[in-house]
C-alpha cells in the first residue's frame, strides 16, 4: 500500500547567480511501514530530498501525495498541522533543549500540543526504555554521550505517533559502533511500529541494512 508518492518533482538554487538543480524530475512511491535508505554524495541534495517530502520545503514543480492527498495543496496552516501530526524528524544533531531533562525534551512536542501531561510524559518515558535510556529520564543533555542524546531525539521524534519518521544523518556526529546502534533502533522501531521510515546516510554498509535502498545523484534518485 502506497503511502508517499513524489510525482516529477523540481527543486533548484541560485548560487553566486547561477542555478543548480539539485532534484530534476523525481518519481518514486513509498509503501506503508517500509524501511528506505537514501545514500550519494556530499551536496547531492538528499537533504533537500528529504525537506520536500516532509513538507519542510516546497518542490519548484511537481507533486507529493500522501495516502493519495496531494500536499501542498493544503495551505500553510493546514501544512504545518499536517507535518506535526504526521512527520517525525531527526537530524544530524539532536537539537535538544540543554536546560531540561531527558524526559522533559520528549515530552515537549506533546506539550507544546497541548495533550495531557501525565499522558505525554508517560509515552515519553515509554519510548525512553524503548531506546534504552529508561535509567537516564532525570539526565540532562550535557550529561549524555552523544549516542545517548541521539537516542532521546529519536524518542522525541516518535512521541506524537507519526505515521513517517526522517532521518537526515542521524549518525553522521557517531562513531561507526554508536551509529550501528543508531541504526539498529530505526530498524526496530519500523519493524515493531510499524513505522514509515526514510533515512539518509553517507554510511553504504548501514544503507546496504535497510530493506530498500535509494541513492541520489545527478537530481535524480533510483534504486541502489
Amino acid at each position: 500500500m502506497t503511502l508517499l508518492s513524489i510525482r516529477n518533482v523540481f527543486k533548484s538554487y541560485f548560487l553566486h547567480g547561477k542555478r543548480i538543480d539539485v532534484l530534476r524530475a523525481v518519481s518514486l512511491d513509498i509503501g506503508k511501514g517500509e524501511l528506505v535508505s537514501l545514500v550519494g554524495a556530499s551536496g547531492a541534495g538528499k537533504s533537500t530530498f528529504l525537506h520536500v517530502l516532509g513538507t519542510l520545503d516546497a518542490p519548484a514543480a511537481g507533486e507529493v501525495f500522501f495516502d493519495g492527498r496531494s500536499v501542498f495543496d493544503m495551505n500553510d496552516a493546514e501544512i504545518a498541522e499536517f507535518r506535526n501530526r504526521t512527520m517525525g524528524f531527526v537530524f544530524q544533531s539532536h537539537y535538544l533543549l540543554p536546560e531540561f531533562t531527558a524526559l522533559e525534551n520528549v515530552a515537549m512536542p506533546a506539550l507544546i500540543q497541548r495533550r495531557e501531561r501525565s499522558g505525554a510524559y508517560g509515552y515519553a518515558r515509554e519510548l525512553l526504555e524503548r531506546v534504552g535510556l529508561g535509567q537516564r529520564v532525570d539526565h540532562r543533555p550535557g550529561e549524555l554521550s552523544g549516542g545517548e542524546a541521539q537516542r532521546v531525539a529519536l524518542a522525541r521524534a516518535l512521541v506524537l505517533k507519526p505515521a513517517v519518521l526522517l532521518a537526515d544523518e542521524p549518525t553522521g556526529n557517531l562513531d561507526p559502533a554508536t551509529g550501528e546502534g543508531i541504526h539498529q533502533l530505526l530498524r526496530d522501531v519500523n519493524r515493531e511500529l510499524g513505522i514509515t521510515a526514510v533515512v539518509v546516510t553517507h554510511n553504504e554498509t548501514l544503507a546496504r541494512s535497510m530493506p530498500r535502498r535509494l541513492r541520489l545523484a545527478g537530481g535524480q534518485v533510483s534504486e541502489a
